[in-house]
């Protein structure tokens, strides 16, 4: 078996021109290119040309139909790094289905809080179907139980025979493409009603003007599909501009990181996307393992997102990599999320991670970006682009009015790819999507440059005396100053402590002594003290106790809940959860 090839021989470029996301299979699949799966060893496991992957999903989307789905109806789908979702989510497309795709259990805290989520998924987008990879089928057999589904099993367990080809649906730009279930970083995760006129007009702004995609560009990807990171940049977008893909499970990444790194090297990659921690992994890595032979010299857009940027992560990234060819210039900063489809910002390319070093002191008390400057007060940003040409921000004070360059506020957003509502739930689009169209983010922000920087959340700010505090700062201190302490060990939130607010920080500690964990808490607690002059109760949780979201992302709203309800026997004997 050999992977598909990087270069169309005869087919012309174009950059996600189409109307609809078949249309957009139906051309590449006049091509050579196609998607390349791997096995968490890194081994080509199945390549599959565009023109195979048409063929196949056209023939499932006959299956399904006749198996009862009507257009419209919604399908829950597991979605797993593999061949049999890639067609799946596809056949969906041209039986003119609504999938809806849904996490792994990697990021919940076991069987009944995986079932639970789904569980809650599958009834939040009033599906018809709930589909998974066999090996889950007991457990979504078990999450879909006493619910009115027409079918629960198998991604491809359908009629050998289905309706006629002819019969397949015509897809209109209007009609709804896929679900994309909200990350859950502050709430549940919500389903957003993504159009194919939204998803194909962000996907050609993608190719055309954010990444500037040439002809023999290659993706490759350990990013879920049930992500909007994963699933729309490096699955829908490279189809949707013919680019051959490369993918690895997300849970291979997560045990063998270099595996990234060396398909990469193998197959000429140039398009690949991280939140920092996958750099950050990389890294840590590398310092036990050789990386003689890799070659990261073809790797032209290496992009951040889905999560804060961390400069010092991508620089300690850049340097241990240029021997292999890395050149830190490829690195490019972006901003986005699932209710935009996916990108709203991306850098300019080729000029690597620009940031901005402002006074930290300043900032929490005016909301105002200070004049450059360096010590412990400093804090560093990452310019996380321009808007991409047709979309809109701007950054708005409580008022509601627009504030200055360099001033901080909430950043809304306008554009053509905005979510059409969050499906079934009129109230919390309303809450976020105005008439006139324009969405708010939920983050804090400024502009400087023309360049957006985001500063974080605004459900996760913490108000001390006045001071605007971001947890992640206070985070990024603490894994930095102690040794052991790794990218997403720390949780910062405020809790209601009565007169003030307190800060509490839980660490993921794999140390067992006593006496050791209580000098980590004084170590911890004094650098924060010193740093941003902030007391904060240090407390120690088990190693993998820090929930996460679906795609990865830290849940501070989570942790601060299992805090309050008394989940960590740390706090407890300290006294610490009783107090608030």
């Amino acid at each position: 078996m050999s992977p598909t090839p990087s270069l169309n021989a005869t087919l012309p470029l174009r950059h996600g021109d189409f109307a609809t996301l078949t249309e957009a299979l139906d051309y590449a699949a006049r091509g050579e290119t196609g998607i390349n799966l791997h096995s968490p060893k890194g081994e080509l496991a199945e390549a599959i040309p565009y023109s195979v992957l048409r063929d196949d999903a056209r023939a499932l989307a006959c299956r399904m139909l006749a198996a009862g789905l009507k257009p419209g109806d919604r399908v829950a789908m597991i979605a797993d790094t593999d061949a049999p979702f890639v067609r799946a989510f596809f056949a969906c497309q041209y039986a003119g289905l609504v999938p809806a795709p849904m996490p792994l259990p990697a990021a919940f805290g076991g069987k009944d809080a995986y079932v639970a989520h789904i569980r809650r998924m599958i009834q939040s987008a009033r599906a018809t179907a709930a589909l998974g990879p066999g090996d889950l089928q007991a457990w979504l057999a078990e999450a879909a139980e006493g619910l009115d589904l027409l079918k629960v099993g198998g991604l491809d367990e359908f009629p050998e025979t289905g309706v006629p080809e002819g019969d397949l649906p015509v897809i209109e730009t209007e009609a709804l493409c896929y679900l994309q279930f909200s990350s859950g970083s502050t709430r549940f995760p919500l389903g957003i009603s993504v159009t194919q006129k939204a998803l194909m007009a962000n996907a050609a702004s993608i190719c055309r003007d954010g990444l500037k995609v040439r002809r023999g560009d290659r993706a490759v990807s350990w990013l879920p599909l049930y992500h909007d990171m994963g699933l729309v940049g490096f699955l829908l977008t490279p189809l949707a501009c013919q680019l051959t893909l490369d993918i690895m499970p997300t849970r291979a990444f997560a045990r063998r990181p270099f595996l990234w790194l060396e398909l990469i090297s193998r197959n000429k990659g140039t398009l690949s996307y991280s939140p920092s921690f996958g750099y950050d992994l990389c890294t840590r890595r590398a310092e036990t393992l050789s990386f003689d032979g890799l070659d990261l010299s073809t790797w032209r857009g290496a992009g951040i997102g889905g999560d804060m940027i961390r400069p010092s992560t991508l620089n300690a990234f850049a340097d241990r990599f240029a021997s292999a060819g890395f050149a830190r210039t490829a690195f490019v900063a972006s901003y986005g999320m699932a209710e935009a489809v996916l990108a709203l910002t991306t850098a300019p390319l080729e000029l690597g991670l620009n940031t901005e070093t402002v006074d930290s002191t300043l900032l929490e008390h005016d909301g105002k970006v200070a004049a450059p400057r360096s010590g412990d007060r400093a804090r560093e940003f990452a310019l996380c682009g321009v808007p991409l040409p047709g979309y809109t921000l701007e950054v708005r004070g409580p008022d509601g009015a627009p504030v200055a360059p360099g001033a901080v506020g909430r950043v809304f957003a306008r554009g053509p790819s905005l979510m059409q509502a969050y499906f079934d739930q009129p109230e919390e689009t309303a809450r976020v999507l105005s008439a006139d169209g324009w969405l708010d983010t939920g983050d804090l922000g400024y502009m400087t440059q023309g360049q957006l920087v985001v500063t974080g959340r605004a459900k996760d700010l913490i108000i001390v005396n006045g001071r605007n505090i971001w947890p992640q700062d206070l985070e990024w201190t603490a894994e930095a100053e102690a040794a052991n302490l790794r990218s997403g060990d720390v949780a910062v939130f405020s809790v209601d402590a009565g007169e003030q607010e307190q800060v509490v920080a839980l660490v993921q500690c794999r140390i067992r002594d006593e006496d050791t964990r209580q000098a980590l808490r004084d170590e911890l607690a004094k650098v924060i003290r010193q740093r941003h002059g902030l007391e904060v109760s240090v407390v120690l949780v088990p190693p993998h106790a820090l929930p996460q979201t679906s795609s990865g992302k830290l849940s501070r709203s989570s942790a601060k809940a299992l805090y309050l309800r008394g989940a960590f026997p740390d706090a407890q004997d300290r006294g610490l959860a009783a107090a608030v």
